[in-house]
């Protein structure tokens, strides 16, 4: 399984001939550095909440227009696809077969942030070896405990870098693939990298800086 980086949460796994998308958002589009025909081919897109750093409709929409994708999300992103015109599988909770994947679907609590409200959000498992928290830094996952990869926020405005790397302490992964840092500097991105995995490799626990667009981690 291929794991590739498209800046901030932006992430494409790769199985079997099966590509399946995650959160294909703002943050990955703004500057032009990734585009919509970087994605022609990807058979199925997976949608975790409704932050423009996670979805945004036209973006969307512009990755449909270059391959066939089936989507895949919860209820309250999916009132915005059916409002567009766009179907969509909901996927909120449990265990689903997406192609060669298996995805274990958990809803989570989205950090709080400043005068904004909670949106719904869901997690994911994927072939029981990557945990997908998206935004949350709880003990709602820490059944995971153990887990493989953890794709772990890296800079985020609900979190602190201890904070961050207290919930990375509790889950113990095996491996650390970094995301949600796609408004960082790329100078700044080098600096956190450094101080992560310096911390987490007194642990035994892999820590893999991923600096270019679409670089790649193989499970």
């Amino acid at each position: 399984m291929k794991i590739s980086k498209y800046l901030h949460s932006c992430l494409l796994f790769e199985f079997d001939g099966h590509k399946l998308l995650f959160d294909p958002g703002q943050f990955s589009f703004t500057e032009e550095r990734v585009t919509a025909d970087m994605f022609k081919g990807v058979n199925s897109i997976v949608i975790t909440h409704i932050h423009p750093d996670h979805f945004d409709l036209e973006i969307t929409q512009s990755i449909l227009a270059v391959t066939d994708a089936q989507l895949y999300t919860n209820s309250q992103v999916g009132e915005q696809l059916t409002k567009a015109g766009l179907t969509f599988i909901l996927i909120e909770e449990g265990e689903i077969n997406i192609g060669p994947f298996i995805l274990n679907a958990v809803p989570v609590t989205h950090e709080a942030l400043l005068d904004n409200p909670t949106p719904q959000m869901t997690a994911f498992v994927i072939n029981n070896k990557v945990l997908y928290p998206v935004d949350t830094l709880s003990d709602e996952l820490i059944g995971y405990k153990g887990i493989e990869l953890l794709l772990m926020i890296t800079t985020a405005p609900f979190a602190t870098e201890r904070g961050i790397a207290a919930f990375a302490d509790k889950m113990q992964p095996k491996q650390i693939l970094p995301v949600h840092d796609g408004y960082a500097r790329d100078f700044f991105i080098q600096q956190r990298y450094a101080n992560y995995k310096k911390h987490f490799e007194k642990q035994g626990i892999k820590f893999h800086e991923v600096y270019e667009v679409g670089a790649s981690v193989n499970l």
